[in-house]
């Protein structure tokens, strides 16, 4: 392909990349939240398991399959994955830190219902989850030029 089809090609897939990626994003999320529960769920009423192994349970497993589709999936990251792994670990705390913060910081010191600090609590956490995973955990890959050795052509 000519080197200028390759450009407009990289372009448009660019393009279609940063308006998608943020849906499949929250795809992902979505399916994380009912497939956490349903582990919760079950861990609860099958195993017999109390609140805190099956919570443990239900959000391991869910940031296990958030880690995989998202890497796969929504950024199409082709890096090492186990770095990747502990990046996403460090970008789930400080998303989730963030969540905390603003949920207590809502409802105690501005007397927020709890309901609501909860739901606003979603905003940062969603965010900056998002933000740290495209630039942080699963970084684009730099196009090497065409010709040279090591190159993707």
């Amino acid at each position: 392909m000519a080197p200028l089809g390759r450009a407009v090609l990289r372009l448009r897939e660019s393009i279609i990349s940063k308006f998608f990626r943020p849906l499949r994003f929250g795809f992902v999320g979505l399916l994380n939240t009912v497939l956490g529960l349903a582990v919760i769920f079950a861990a609860k009423a099958v195993l017999g398991l109390g609140d805190l192994a099956a919570n443990l349970s239900g959000y391991g497993i869910g940031l296990i399959c958030s880690f995989l589709l998202n890497r796969r999936w929504t950024f199409r990251h082709e890096g090492r994955a186990l770095a990747a792994s502990w990046r996403f670990g460090v970008a789930f705390a400080v998303a989730y830190g963030l969540n905390l913060a603003t949920v207590f910081g809502l409802r105690d010191a501005m007397g927020v219902n709890p309901y609501l600090a909860q739901a606003c609590g979603i905003v940062p956490y969603a965010i900056s989850f998002y933000l740290m995973s495209a630039y942080y955990v699963f970084p684009a890959q730099p196009a090497l030029a065409p010709g040279r050795p090591g190159t993707r052509d």
